[in-house]
């Protein structure tokens, strides 16, 4: 699924592909701006992203991505 983090005095967002269920990212989220704790996500090839919960401006959580044409990396 496609997720796009806006953080506050950044010009660009935080994108990612994971594997996770938006229920996870939801509560994940949920949990990271409520005890400004980091956000800590893993994107599809296994890379960690992690965004200060009290700097989150928005986060959008996407339709799970299936079976993408091209080539792999």
């Amino acid at each position: 699924m496609d997720i796009r983090i806006g953080v506050q005095n950044t010009a660009r967002e935080v994108a990612l592909e994971s594997n996770d269920s938006p229920t996870d990212v939801n509560t994940k989220v949920a949990a990271a701006i409520k005890d400004g704790s980091l956000l800590t996500l893993t994107d599809d090839k296994g890379r960690t992203v992690m965004v200060p919960g009290d700097k989150i401006a928005y986060v959008e959580v996407g339709v799970p991505t299936s079976g993408k044409v091209g080539f792999a990396n």
